[in-house]
């Protein structure tokens, strides 16, 4: 399937307007759309830092009533790039946000990352853009 490409990632989260302000106000992303399914009962919210068009996104998915999930322990974390780790973990943590592993080195290289940890216990993963391609290499 060559001429496929990632389109978005999909996380169960406790409580939408509460995912939708980390997304957005925390890590920066825009809300790109929303939808509500009243029959099934749920609703949808897609964010991103760009369209669907261009780059994969992520859609919130809220189950009416469910307010938590067991997360187990097969998912990992999503990988942003950003152009300064440094900067963008200190703005995400003015803004609120849960940086559980400041930035630095990964161990055993020289690519630098940092893990946030979103209000669902999800974990995001931030690489410097200009090591991004390079995997965790040194």
């Amino acid at each position: 399937m060559s001429n496929g490409r990632v389109l978005h990632t999909m996380l169960r989260v406790g409580d939408l307007d509460r995912s939708v302000k980390f997304y957005t106000e925390v890590m920066g992303m825009k809300l790109l759309r929303t939808s509500e399914n009243k029959e099934y009962e749920y609703t949808l919210a897609f964010v991103g830092y760009s369209d669907e068009s261009e780059g994969a996104v992520i859609e919130l998915t809220y189950n009416w009533g469910t307010s938590e999930y067991d997360l187990g322990n097969a998912f990992g974390h999503i990988a942003i790039g950003v152009d300064d780790i440094y900067t963008t973990c200190d703005d995400i943590k003015a803004a609120g946000g849960n940086v559980t592993r400041e930035p630095g080195p990964v161990k055993g290289g020289t690519t630098h990352i940092a893990f946030v940890k979103d209000p669902d216990g999800y974990m995001l993963e931030l690489i410097q853009n200009r090591q991004a391609s390079a995997g965790l290499e040194g």
